[in-house]
């Protein structure tokens, strides 16, 4: 004579040991391939001593990575062996470029530093542009120009100052669509571009981050020193 149990309860927890089994496995699985990844690919650290290489722009390969500071961590920088062209850059600095080659598992650390361009005839006075935008790490461009990220123009005693006149301001993040405005300060005013940008399906929709931008030959005015705190 055979017996069957027909107690729920102990159907339910067979179905639940089966279940964490499958998700225990699952994970060590996924943890075995991103070790094995973490082993195919090189780390790049990027190391910069000032405010300057902390806050600029980094293209690899042409493409918008983030700014320096932040890349590290769960925004590390991962590459496949072999060659690859970095670009960082910062207003009012000539661009730091540098070939590299990486190799598996390797960290490479990069040293960045930089330069400072050539300036343009300083304006008898600034126009202020307060930057409020949700992600604040989103890449700024004035006038097609890299200037820096969100965070750095935004809060108390942050700001972008720019020649009065007609300027155009776009802000872009891979992953995000586009946001550009015009706006055309006079002399000593402070204006505000406050947005939240869009997910988008498109990680490179923008061209300014893949690298191509407006004609850089003639230099904008080097921004006035911070006022005292």
């Amino acid at each position: 004579m055979s017996f069957t149990s027909t107690d729920p309860l102990l159907k339910n927890r067979a179905l639940l040991l089966q279940l964490f089994w499958l998700v225990a496995t699952c994970a060590f699985l996924l943890a075995t391939m991103l070790h094995a990844d973490n082993k195919v690919m090189g780390e790049v650290d990027f190391q910069g001593k000032s405010k300057v290489e902390k806050t600029s722009g980094v293209w690899i390969d042409g493409q918008y990575v983030g700014y320096l500071k932040e890349l590290k961590g769960d925004k590390k920088v991962l590459l496949l062996p072999g060659d690859h062209e970095i670009s960082v850059r910062q207003n009012g600095y000539q661009d730091f470029n540098q070939r590299i080659t990486i190799s598996p598992g390797q960290k490479l650390v990069v040293p960045v530093v930089m330069q400072k361009g050539p300036s343009g005839a300083l304006p008898a006075a600034w126009s202020i542009v307060k930057i409020d935008v949700v992600p604040s790490r989103a890449a700024v461009f004035l006038d097609g120009r890299f200037v820096g990220h969100v965070g750095e123009f935004q809060g108390m005693g942050r700001s972008l100052q720019i020649v009065p006149g007609n300027h155009r301001i776009k802000i872009t993040l891979p992953g995000y669509k586009t946001f550009e405005t015009e706006i055309n300060p006079l002399a000593k005013q402070k204006v505000e571009v406050k947005t939240q940008l869009v997910k988008s399906s498109n990680p490179l929709e923008d061209p300014s981050l893949k690298g191509i931008q407006e004609d850089r030959s003639i230099p904008p005015p080097e921004p006035p020193p911070p006022p005292p705190q």
